[in-house]
C-alpha cells in the first residue's frame, strides 16, 4: 500500500476516511478554493509522482460543483506525474442520463464519462449504476461494484417467513431477483410509468404480494415518489408493513418526511455511498467502505475485483428464476 495515495473531494470525506482506514493508509490532504468569479481551484498536498492515485468523490448535490472539483483533482494529479489515476465514484449521478428518449436532448452519462477520460482518468470504480448500458460509456476500465450482498446481510438476521421482495419497476427486476435469491424469497415488481422527474404512476403489481410482508429494493431513492406510489399499490393488496432498501439514499426535496413519517413504511435501509441526511437518526445505514477498500487493494495488486461478488453479482451467480407473469 506504500505506493497508494488516496485523496477525497468535498462530497463525502467520511466515506473516504473509512476506506483509508480499511486500507491501512492515511487520507492525503487537498485544498479546494473558490475564487470571487465562482471558479474552483484544487491543490493536492501530497506527493503523487509515480504513485497510484485514488480520488474518492460521489456525484451528489451540488452535483456540478462536485463533478468540476473531481475533474480538477484529476488534472492536478496528472500534472503531478501520477503513475495512474483511479476515480472512485460511489454514486455516478449522470447514469440516469443514458439514452435519447426525446428530441434534441443530451446523453449526460456518456458526456461525463468522456470528460473523465479527457481529464486523464485511467480507471473508474463505481457502485450500482442506474442502467447496465452506462458501463459501455467509459473508454477506460470500469469496476462496477454491487451492494446487494451487504443489504442482504442486514435482512438475514430476521424472520423472513411470508416475505416477498418487490422491485418498483421492471428495469430493476433482475437485481431484485438476485437479491431475492440471496435471501431465498419470491419476487414481484411494480408496473411503473414515469411522467416527470418527480412524478410516477404505478398501476399494477406483477406477482403475489397479498397479505405478505414486503421488502422493496431500489437502486436509488431521490424524492421518494416511486416508493410512495408503490406502497399505495401494496396497501391495496393487503400489505400492512413495508421495509425499503436501496443502495443510493439521496433523499432530496421532502423525501425524508415522505418516507420517515409514512405509516406503512417500517424502516428504510441504505448504504453510505452518499452522505446520510442529518434529520433521520432512525435511518439504517450499511457501510460499503470495506468493499471499496478491498476493490482498491485488489486493483493495486493486479487481482480480480469481480471475484469479490462470486454468487452475488448477476455475472457470477447461477441463472435466475423469471419474474412471475
Amino acid at each position: 500500500m506504500s505506493q497508494i495515495v488516496v485523496f477525497s473531494g468535498s462530497a463525502h470525506r467520511e466515506l473516504a476516511t473509512s476506506i483509508c482506514s480499511h486500507l491501512g493508509v492515511s487520507l492525503s490532504p487537498s485544498e479546494t478554493a473558490r475564487f470571487s468569479n465562482d471558479c474552483l481551484q484544487v491543490q493536492l498536498l501530497a506527493n503523487c509522482r509515480q504513485r497510484d492515485v485514488y480520488i474518492v468523490q460521489p456525484l451528489v448535490p451540488p452535483t456540478q460543483d462536485h463533478l468540476m472539483e473531481l475533474l480538477l483533482m484529476v488534472d492536478a494529479a496528472r500534472g503531478a506525474s501520477a503513475a495512474s489515476i483511479t476515480v472512485v465514484i460511489p454514486h455516478y449521478a449522470y447514469a440516469r442520463s443514458d439514452k435519447k428518449d426525446a428530441s434534441r436532448i443530451s446523453i449526460g452519462g456518456k458526456l461525463v464519462a468522456d470528460m473523465l477520460a479527457t481529464a486523464g482518468v485511467d480507471r473508474v470504480v463505481t457502485m450500482t449504476l442506474h442502467a447496465p448500458q452506462v458501463h459501455g460509456f467509459f473508454a477506460m476500465p470500469l469496476d462496477h461494484l454491487t451492494a446487494i450482498g451487504e443489504l442482504a446481510a442486514y435482512y438475514r438476521e430476521r424472520d423472513l417467513s411470508d416475505t416477498v421482495i418487490v422491485s418498483p419497476d421492471f428495469g430493476n427486476a433482475k437485481t431484485a431477483s438476485q437479491f431475492a435469491r440471496l435471501l431465498g424469497l419470491p419476487v414481484a415488481a411494480g408496473s411503473k410509468q414515469r411522467k416527470a422527474d418527480d412524478k410516477v404512476v404505478i398501476d399494477a403489481i406483477v406477482g403475489d404480494v397479498r397479505d405478505k410482508k414486503v421488502i422493496v429494493l431500489d437502486d436509488e431513492i431521490a424524492t421518494g415518489g416511486s416508493i410512495v406510489e408503490l406502497v399505495a399499490m401494496l396497501e391495496k393488496e393487503g400489505v400492512t408493513e413495508v421495509s425499503v432498501a436501496c443502495t443510493h439514499g439521496l433523499f432530496t426535496g421532502n423525501a425524508v418526511e415522505r418516507l420517515r413519517d409514512h405509516p406503512t413504511i417500517a424502516e428504510v435501509v441504505t448504504t453510505d455511498t452518499v452522505p446520510p441526511p442529518a434529520d433521520w437518526p432512525a435511518l439504517r445505514i450499511r457501510s460499503v467502505a470495506p468493499l471499496f477498500a478491498e476493490a482498491i487493494a485488489r486493483i493495486h495488486a493486479g487481482e480480480s475485483v469481480s471475484s469479490l461478488f462470486d454468487g452475488v453479482d448477476p455475472t457470477h451467480a447461477p441463472p435466475q428464476p423469471k419474474l412471475p407473469l
